[in-house]
């Protein structure tokens, strides 16, 4: 077999997997649509994270009254 059979395949090969992923990547998004309770579960995790990097920040904050903190957080 010859070096453009070998190119055409791989073209083939490489267009065929990026369709592919195009597809399951829609079919995902379309997934988290229809979901509402992952769309809140989404949200929550993000709401989440924000307290944590609050958090980190007050802990690792060098001269900081974490009282003053705690009672601006209320």
């Amino acid at each position: 077999m010859n070096t453009l059979f070998y190119v055409v395949c791989i073209v083939a090969i490489v267009f065929t997997a990026d369709t592919i992923q195009k597809y399951m990547k829609m079919k995902n998004e379309e997934k988290k649509q229809q979901d509402p309770e992952l769309e809140e579960t989404l949200a929550q995790i993000e709401r989440l994270e924000e307290r944590i990097k609050v958090l980190e920040r007050i802990v690792t904050e060098n001269k900081y009254d974490l009282g003053k903190e705690i009672d601006n957080l209320e």
